[in-house]
């Protein structure tokens, strides 16, 4: 495939997303709300295991000195 057809694909399928995204919105939005509470429960839990870990190598580092 030359560049030229490359680029013309890409064209092609994200105008074809876009027209499906709009044609879709409210199922679209369906699946964003039951995709965001497992998303912000997950971040959280990795933010809170990248905490912990922090604090757990700050006192190996006090009681190395």
């Amino acid at each position: 495939m030359t560049k030229a057809a490359g680029l013309l694909m890409g064209a092609i399928i994200a105008v074809a997303g876009l027209i499906l995204l709009i044609a879709w919105w409210f199922e679209f939005l369906f699946v964003i709300r039951g995709i965001l509470p497992l998303a912000l429960i997950f971040g959280g839990a990795v933010w809170c295991i990248a905490g912990f870990s922090e604090l757990k190598d700050m006192r190996r580092d006090k009681e190395a000195k």
